[in-house]
């Protein structure tokens, strides 16, 4: 199975495992999934991540966050840039996510990073996706 968007891939995912009450959902690893994993984990939505190197490729295995053991803390993810159609921002136009409610993720010259980090370094870059 060839996949074309591996981002989109872990959006889904994650928002399949959410929507399933699951405490835990895995995925093929890459180096752009690990620092959204860690994004995600700085920014409090999940509970943590780790590599595991079972296979030559790796797994990144998320352990996801809940209020209440019921309601989750991803309340949305939104696939941003996609191959087809790629979406730059300059350090300007850097998008608000529910107004600062959410996080829209860039990658950018200095790594992925938060809209809000990457307004602070002065850098914009590819916006690969919101959560809220």
């Amino acid at each position: 199975m060839t996949m074309t968007d591996p981002v989109a891939d872990m959006l889904t995912r994650i928002r399949n495992a959410v929507q399933a009450r699951h405490d835990t959902v895995a995925m093929p690893a890459s180096k752009l999934k690990g620092a959204i994993a860690r994004i995600l984990k700085e920014e409090g939505y999940i509970v943590d991540y780790e590599v595991l190197r079972d296979s030559p490729q790796g797994t990144i295995k998320i352990k996801l966050r809940y209020v209440d053991r019921k309601q989750p803390v991803i309340t949305g993810l939104q696939r941003v840039s996609k191959p087809g159609l790629r979406v730059y921002t300059q350090r300007q136009q850097i998008p608000r996510v529910y107004g600062g409610m959410g996080i829209s993720i860039l990658s950018t010259p200095k790594g992925v990073m938060t809209g809000q980090q990457a307004w602070r370094q002065k850098v914009g870059g590819e916006i690969l996706c919101y959560v809220w």
